[in-house]
């Protein structure tokens, strides 16, 4: 029984340095996300962090700044939500689907 255990955990050593491994190259990863037909784009990593912001200078008007916070925001937003989805389903190969909490 103690066997079985111990290759439990060395099962388990194993998934965790794998787990961390495609952390690391998935942080190295990027993903670009526009709104308002490209006029905002943004990029994030796997981290789900914003590496950079472009905004077309045409957008930029005085009379109308809640419009360019709404492009920056669907834009950044749909950014992370794609790095969320690929984070997921590189863990989901990882860990044959199962739902392992606070992975992303």
């Amino acid at each position: 029984m103690a066997k079985g255990l111990g290759q439990m955990m060395k099962q388990a050593q194993q998934m965790q340095q794998k787990m961390a491994r495609v952390q690391q190259e998935l942080e190295q990863r990027e993903l670009e996300a526009s709104a308002g037909g490209g006029m905002v784009t943004a990029r994030v990593n796997g981290k789900q962090q914003v590496l950079a912001l472009t905004i077309d200078p045409s957008v930029v008007d005085p009379q109308d700044v809640e419009m360019l916070q709404d492009l920056v925001l669907v834009a950044i937003n749909e950014a992370i939500r794609q790095s969320q989805q690929m984070v997921q389903e590189e863990m989901g190969k990882l860990t044959g689907g199962l739902s392992i909490p606070g992975l992303c």
